[in-house]
């Protein structure tokens, strides 16, 4: 996977042309000649290949442009508008979040699974057996159902699963996977969130049983109704106890219970288009609640009206800064 944070920092004309590339692509569609030019600009040099990863994630986050930076107005290569754009984007792309190194750029394959979400959507699911499916945020599913299973694969996101009874003639297990494993369900509903290099799974009834996508013939991890637990490919995490708010998003909320202000905004940000930056004076300041992620704005600004923080808001809302009021 192609990340942000493992690639160095390119340079700051490479960015400035990236910008430019971006709000031209913008505009509408390039010349074959234009195109020859850009598809020949984002692999003639390292530097350029980097400027042009973090356009990518950009436009993958924000699902285009800020109005105020991709205008018809913008046209005129001179224009002390489109300068003034072009200096706006560069800064954005310079300074993206090191937490947006999880997301997938031009490899993601979310647009051809069965079922996906959007950034800040969610979306349930009655599959042909009558067990339900809860997509989060940006998230990806494929499903299949055949004479001997039922499979669940979360290619990205989080899910909450409330398995049916199968009334096959040979009952099936309900499977769901991930890179880094398989789980079977025993009766239960549960939650299972890929992560970069990891899965974390929470049940909240009956059990789970664990086995690693490196390790099958090892001995299977039996997770129960209250616990979690995190696993990659090759190795079990510890067993704990699972947190009480968790499956609250399938209801729309995300609560807070003494969380760090950092870990929260990490958490909010899976629901918005857009930067939220956090001054680390207050990253640990330590917030409770439960707010919408459906209108993160408005959590925003619950935030703002509780606790000693400024929010300050730039291009249409799309840049967003919390510091300390």
């Amino acid at each position: 996977m192609l990340t942000l944070r493992s690639q160095p920092h390119p340079d700051q004309q490479a960015l400035e042309e990236a910008a430019d590339w971006l709000i031209r692509l913008s505009e509408g569609e390039l010349s074959d000649t234009e195109q020859a030019e850009w598809e020949y600009w984002k692999t003639s040099t390292p530097e350029r290949s980097r400027a042009w990863a973090r356009a990518q994630l950009l436009q993958s986050k924000l699902g285009g442009l800020p109005p105020s930076l991709a205008m018809s107005s913008l046209d005129r290569p001179s224009s002390p508008e489109r300068r003034a754009a072009l200096g706006k984007l560069a800064m954005i792309l310079a300074i993206l979040p090191a937490g947006w190194g999880s997301w997938k750029l031009a490899e993601s394959q979310q647009w051809s699974a069965d079922y996906r979400t959007a950034v800040g959507q969610q979306r349930e699911l009655t599959l042909a057996d009558g067990s339900k499916i809860t997509l989060n945020t940006a998230t990806a599913i494929d499903v299949l159902f055949d004479a001997n299973q039922r499979l669940v694969h979360l290619r990205e996101g989080e899910i909450l699963v409330q398995t049916a009874t199968d009334n096959s003639p040979m009952p099936r297990p309900f499977l769901v996977s991930t890179r880094q494993g398989r789980m079977q369900a025993l009766g239960t509903r549960f939650t299972v969130r890929e992560l970069e290099s990891r899965t974390h799974l929470a049940v909240l009834e009956g059990a789970v049983k664990v086995e690693l996508a490196e390790n099958r013939q090892g001995t299977p991890l039996i997770v129960n109704a209250g616990q979690r637990t995190e696993f990659s490919a090759h190795t079990f995490g510890q067993v704990s106890i699972a947190d009480r708010y968790v499956g609250a998003w399938a209801q729309g909320m995300l609560m807070a219970d003494k969380m760090r202000l950092a870990d929260f905004v990490d958490e909010l940000t899976r629901y918005r288009r857009g930067f939220v930056r956090l001054d680390p004076a207050i990253a640990d300041l330590r917030v409770s609640g439960a707010y919408p992620v459906s209108d993160t704005q408005r959590t925003l600004n619950m935030l703002a009206q509780t606790y000693p923080i400024l929010v300050s808001g730039h291009l249409n809302g799309f840049w967003v800064m919390l510091s300390p009021a």
